[in-house]
C-alpha cells in the first residue's frame, strides 16, 4: 500500500512538471487602409476574428474620414447633432492631452490642411501663402469643444477633424483589450507597422521582437534597429514613405503638416519611434515629434518616465544620426 501511495505521488508530481503545450493563433487581413497581423499564444486553438472585425467596424463608423457617413465625416461636413460614441470621446480627450503636452504641435484640427495638401479624402488645391493663411482660420484645438451632451461644437463650421495620427494606435489598444477580455496573456498586435505586446512568445520562450525601418533604406524593413518589446506599445512616424509629388511642378511634399504654420514640415528629423504603455500615446507623440524642434523633443522626453524614443535625424554636417533615450537603449537587441 505504501509503495502504491509513493507511486501515486510520483505520478502526480510528474504530471505537474509536464511541459505546457502552447498553440500559436493568428489572424491577418486588411483594415483601415493597411494590413494587420495579430498573434496570440494560448493553451488551445482560438479564433477571435469576429471580435476583430467588430472593432474595425466600430472605428470606421466613428473615425474614418474616408467613409462619407461616418460620425467624423458628418461632423466635418457641419452636422451639429451627432452624439459621438466612446471611440470618438477617447481619441478626443487623449488628443487634447497630447496637444497640451506638445505645446500644440499635435492638433487633429488640421483636417482642412491635410486635405488641401493632398493627404486626405478631399481634393488637393494649389496653395500659396495667402491660401495657407486663410485656411489657418480653421485650425486650432481651442476652436473646438465636446459638450456635455457629447455633441461637438466648433467656432467655425469649416473646421475639420483628422484623427488619423492617433486612431490607428487607439484601434490597436482596442484589439489588445479584446485579447485581454479573453484572458490571453501573451500576444502581439500589429497594424500598419504599429505594435502592442503583452507577455512573451511562449512557444519560443523569447520576448516579442520588433524591427524598426531604416528611413534611408526603405527596402530594408526593420533595418534601423531591432528591439524586445514586452507589455508596451510602439509607433513610428516618418516622411520617407508618405509624400506627394506635384504633377505640375515636380515638387515633393511630405505628409506631416505643421499645425502652427499650415505648411508641410520639411525637417531634419527622418523618423520618430515612440514606446509607451498605450499605442494611441505612442502614435500621437511620434507624429508630434516629426514637427517639433528636436531639442524640444529631447526636453519633453527627459521630463517623462513613461515615454521612450528612437529618433533618426540629419545633423548640421549632413550626417545621419540616431538619438535614443536610456530606456530605449535597454530594449535594443545587440
Amino acid at each position: 500500500m505504501r509503495q502504491l501511495q509513493v507511486l501515486l505521488v510520483i505520478l502526480i508530481f510528474a504530471g505537474c512538471k509536464s511541459k505546457q503545450e502552447w498553440i500559436k493563433n493568428q489572424n491577418t487581413g486588411n483594415a483601415l487602409g493597411t494590413t494587420y497581423s495579430i498573434i496570440y499564444i494560448s493553451d488551445q486553438s482560438l479564433d477571435v476574428q469576429k471580435e476583430i472585425d467588430s472593432v474595425f467596424r466600430v472605428i470606421n463608423k466613428s473615425l474614418s474620414t474616408y467613409i462619407p457617413d461616418s460620425d467624423i465625416s458628418k461632423i466635418n461636413n457641419g452636422d451639429t447633432t451627432i452624439v459621438v460614441d466612446q471611440s470618438f470621446r477617447d481619441v478626443y480627450f487623449n488628443s487634447q492631452v497630447v496637444n497640451l503636452e506638445t505645446d500644440g504641435y499635435f492638433d487633429p484640427t488640421v483636417g482642412v490642411l491635410v486635405n488641401a495638401w493632398g493627404f486626405g479624402p478631399g481634393k488637393p488645391i494649389q496653395l500659396d501663402s495667402t491660401k495657407v493663411d486663410s485656411l489657418m482660420e480653421y485650425v486650432g484645438w481651442a476652436k473646438v469643444g465636446l459638450k456635455r451632451d457629447f455633441t461637438i461644437e466648433k467656432t467655425k463650421p469649416e473646421i475639420r477633424f483628422d484623427f488619423n495620427a492617433i486612431a490607428k494606435g487607439y484601434t490597436i489598444d482596442r484589439l489588445g483589450r479584446v485579447l485581454d477580455d479573453k484572458h490571453i496573456d501573451n500576444y502581439l498586435v500589429e497594424l500598419g507597422g504599429e505594435v502592442l505586446t503583452k507577455g512573451i512568445n511562449k512557444i519560443s520562450l523569447k520576448p516579442w521582437t520588433v524591427g524598426i525601418d531604416d528611413p534611408e533604406n526603405i527596402e530594408n524593413r526593420g533595418g534601423a534597429a531591432i528591439i524586445h518589446l514586452k507589455g508596451k506599445a510602439m509607433a513610428s512616424s516618418g516622411n520617407y514613405r508618405k509624400f506627394r509629388v506635384d504633377e505640375k511642378t515636380g515638387k515633393k511634399y511630405v505628409h506631416t503638416v505643421n499645425p502652427k504654420t499650415g505648411y508641410t514640415k520639411n525637417s531634419n528629423v527622418l523618423s520618430a519611434t515612440v514606446i509607451a504603455k498605450y499605442c494611441m500615446q505612442a502614435d500621437a507623440f511620434a507624429t508630434a515629434f516629426m514637427t517639433m524642434n528636436l531639442e524640444d523633443t529631447k526636453q519633453l522626453l527627459a521630463s517623462r518616465n513613461d515615454l521612450d524614443a528612437f529618433i533618426i535625424y540629419i545633423d548640421e554636417q549632413g550626417k545621419t544620426v540616431n538619438f535614443m533615450t536610456e530606456g530605449f537603449k535597454e530594449i535594443v537587441v545587440k
